[in-house]
C-alpha cells in the first residue's frame, strides 16, 4: 500500500483579508489499500454552529462528475483544523488526477478545486 500526502502550501500563505467563512483544504492524501481509494482529507473553516459549517466536501474528476462524497453530519466548532476519510471510492481505470471541493452549509460548493496527482505505483 503506497500513500501520497500532497500537502496544499500555497493555502498557508492566503491573506487574512480572506473572507472569515471560506473554508481551506489543508491537506489530502488518496491511497489505494485495497478495492477502491481512500482520501483522507484535512479541512480547517470557521465554524459558527449549524447555520455555517463544513457540511461536506467531494472527489470530482476533471470535468466536475462525482466520484465520491463524504458528508459531514455537525459542525467542529472546536476541532480545527479537522480530518475525515472516504473509502472504496472507484476510479475509472487511467485516471492520473481528482480534485476535492468543499461544501459549506452557508456558502455552497467551493469555487476553488484542489488537485491531487495519483501516482503510477498507487494504483
Amino acid at each position: 500500500m503506497t500513500s501520497r500526502l500532497f500537502a496544499i502550501l500555497p493555502l498557508l500563505f492566503l491573506p487574512l483579508a480572506a473572507s472569515a467563512g471560506e473554508a481551506r483544504l489543508v491537506s489530502a492524501v488518496a491511497s489505494h489499500p485495497a478495492m477502491g481509494w481512500r482520501f483522507d482529507v484535512t479541512v480547517e473553516h470557521d465554524d459558527t454552529g449549524w447555520e455555517h459549517y463544513v457540511d461536506g466536501w467531494e472527489v470530482v474528476d476533471a470535468e466536475g462528475n462525482r466520484l465520491g462524497y463524504r458528508d459531514l453530519a455537525h459542525p467542529h466548532l472546536h476541532e480545527q483544523p479537522f480530518t475525515r476519510s472516504l473509502t472504496g471510492v472507484m476510479l475509472p481505470d487511467g485516471t492520473r488526477e481528482v480534485f476535492i471541493r468543499i461544501h459549506c452549509s452557508d456558502k455552497g460548493w467551493s469555487e476553488k478545486r484542489y488537485r491531487i496527482e495519483l501516482e503510477p505505483e498507487d494504483w
